[in-house]
């Protein structure tokens, strides 16, 4: 047994074997199904879950990709993440013929050929996310932004070795180490509670002798917690883990802020100063918020009409919270520009290159959806100091 990525468990007369893996990794694959076949158990866990099992064996689930109807329901930061989440995996694996999820994929098929049943542990994909980005801060969300944007257009090359070392605990240690200091919460969530998640679906499976498949670093977390479990420290229950946390009321307020000062200090110049200040203040702030939603548009190298769409729709969206320039120019972009057949087919290859996701109309219309939002909040922060000097000289 490779004790760097193999753990035994005995607990309760049963016996778990946790095989950590790298997800794009050769190597894994084939320990996978070695441990499989040596072991043959009577249950095979994987950490995934039935969505992502799903995109993984239906070819085509990017041609199911409604854009405006992602658009109009809010969902577009998610499938941007998702997006840019998805090319650094496939990035990290192109060069060694592995796509992401490959070794749960081969634990699944290895599990069936052998007759085995297997059961998926770990929590939807959409929850996780949406769970972790309901726990950042205002602050930590802007890290994650620049962390995954960071991510979506750098140029390096990882090659086998990169990949392996990322199964050794020391490695781990200090890469969850590191994760833990930059962004705590989005640690806790996509770490630990899964940690959690999964040791607690593992123990639910059936069986004396069991198999789970999990990313490596979640084998100290699912060890200790499978331990507690066996103890009766832990419960089983998981229905907190999945309930998105509520919102807090600052950020219930939040979102009424920015409209609700700018609409302050124009009505502060008015009676102060009359309507004609009061006016030019007002156009000041639409010509800062409406012009660099527009920018942003613009290098997204969005339609002329998205782009006019963007100047015209900033100053509305900031004023109604509830809806974004993003997806004013988002739905234009996407209806003046329908994604081709091509651009689905090639999507998960093209937004592993800058050159790519310009060329890919679904990724460009994503990106006219965030450079336009982040273009118009830009606006609003910046019309503030000008606006507030309007008033206070």
């Amino acid at each position: 047994m490779n004790e760097e990525t193999q753990t035994k468990l005995t607990l309760k007369d049963r016996e778990i074997i946790l095989v950590g893996t790298a997800h794009v990794s050769r190597d894994s694959i084939d320990e996978v199904n070695k441990v499989i076949e040596e072991v043959k158990p009577d249950m095979v866990c994987v950490e995934l879950d039935a969505g992502r099992l799903a995109s993984m064996k239906e070819q085509d689930s990017w041609e199911k990709l409604d854009l405006i109807k992602v658009f109009k329901e809010g969902k577009g930061f998610l499938l941007m993440a998702n997006l840019v989440l998805a090319g650094f995996q496939r990035r990290m694996g192109q060069n060694l013929g592995v796509k992401p999820g490959d070794e749960m994929r081969a634990a699944i098929d290895k599990a069936t050929e052998l007759g085995i049943p297997y059961s998926l542990c770990d929590r939807e994909v959409q929850l996780t996310l949406k769970r972790a980005w309901g726990s950042c801060s205002f602050w930590s969300k802007n890290k994650l932004l620049a962390t995954l944007l960071s991510s979506a257009f750098t140029t390096e090359k990882i090659d086998e070795n990169q990949i392996e070392s990322l199964k050794s605990k020391n490695e781990l240690d200090s890469m969850m180490g590191e994760l833990a200091n930059y962004l705590p919460e989005i640690k806790r969530v996509l770490i630990d509670e899964r940690d959690q998640y999964l040791a607690a679906k593992i123990w639910e499976s059936r069986g004396s002798r069991i198999v789970a498949v999990i990313g490596a670093g979640h084998m100290g977390g699912v060890k200790t917690h499978l331990e507690k479990l066996s103890e009766g420290a832990a419960s089983i229950n998981t229905l907190e883990l999945e309930e998105l946390p509520p919102s807090s009321l600052f950020s219930k307020l939040a979102p009424w802020i920015i409209p609700a000062l700018i609409v302050a200090l124009i009505l502060a110049g008015f009676f102060k100063s009359g309507g004609a200040v009061s006016l030019s203040m007002l156009i000041q702030w639409m010509l800062w918020n409406g012009s660099l939603a527009a920018l942003g548009t613009i290098l997204a190298l969005g339609h002329p009409l998205s782009v006019l769409t963007a100047f015209l729709g900033a100053p509305v969206a900031t004023i109604n919270p509830f809806i974004g320039v993003g997806l004013f120019a988002g739905v234009v972009e996407a209806t003046l520009r329908r994604p081709r057949v091509q651009d689905i087919e090639h999507l998960s290859e093209d937004i592993t290159s800058l050159k790519g996701l310009y060329r890919n109309r679904v990724s460009r219309a994503l990106l006219v959806f965030f450079l336009s939002s982040l273009g118009g909040a830009i606006g609003n922060f910046i019309s503030i100091p000008f606006l507030t000097n309007l008033v206070v000289r």
